[in-house]
């Protein structure tokens, strides 16, 4: 018997995608309650279309669950950071997985779709509609970016962590924030580093090295080229003028 054959004698409407791609376009017009996902699929991995779920605020409340005979504790440790609420692997017991189901589908409330107005992300609100692919690849992609900022990912990596490929996720970057994926990320990259400067003693070493520079002296040109002065400058003028860090490289008020 097969594990589809088994929910539905339980009285669960079964739905099935071919691969995480189709999945993730079932679930955003499903809604089902539960998600059950392999992680080794074609076309778009179980990481890469539970990443598109979660960044998408029409789906993100959906309780997954990753099934698969992917065991290595690696593996495991990705599929829960990636968002899922358990991780089973086979073999399995129809019995053991109906009543995980059952205790994820109890411990789940209702949660409304939040907008991307009340997204507390640092951005501000997408200049797309939020449920758009371009907005999710979007959201998947800077929670991937900013959760290293000491990384030089490869696109084609970041590309494939999110399902897509390097053309299509640059492009999103384009509609949603009118620059690239990279282009993206030094900005964020020079943002925390003002941070780190004006709300940090860390000195400038550590702080080119935590927002992905192997060298103080690259990082200072870079920061100087964003901000019109070099960090320990920048530092100077943070200890003694209130909240530099929020005006710095803005405009004047007229």
């Amino acid at each position: 018997m097969l594990l589809m054959d088994f929910l539905s004698q339980q009285g669960c409407r079964v739905y099935i995608a071919h691969d995480g791609r189709d999945g993730y376009t079932k679930a955003r017009t499903v809604q089902p309650d539960l998600i059950l996902m392999d992680i080794r699929m074609p076309v778009c991995d179980g990481l890469g279309a539970c990443r598109l779920l979660k960044a998408d605020p029409g789906t993100r409340h959906i309780p997954l669950i990753f099934l698969t005979a992917a065991a290595l504790p690696g593996e495991r440790v990705a599929g829960l950071t990636a968002g899922a609420v358990d991780y089973i692997t086979k073999p399995y017991d129809f019995e053991e997985v109906r009543l995980r189901l059952s205790i994820h589908l109890k411990a789940t409330t209702p949660v409304p779709v939040p907008s991307a107005a009340g997204d507390g992300s640092k951005l501000a609100p997408l200049p797309v509609q939020a449920h758009t692919l371009d907005a999710v690849l979007f959201r998947a992609t800077r929670a991937l970016l900013l959760d290293r900022l000491d990384a030089t990912p490869e696109l084609a990596g970041l590309a494939s962590a999110v399902g897509t490929n390097t053309r299509r996720l640059n492009l999103a970057f384009r509609r949603c924030v009118g620059v690239t994926v990279f282009d993206f990320l030094r900005e964020e990259r020079m943002k925390e580093a003002r941070r780190l400067l004006s709300e940090t003693s860390l000195d400038v070493q550590d702080i080119a090295a935590a927002v992905g520079f192997a060298s103080a002296a690259n990082f200072a040109t870079a920061f100087r080229e964003r901000f019109g002065m070099p960090p320990s400058g920048f530092r100077e003028q943070a200890a003694q003028v209130p909240h530099l860090s929020e005006t710095a490289g803005a405009p004047p008020a007229p």
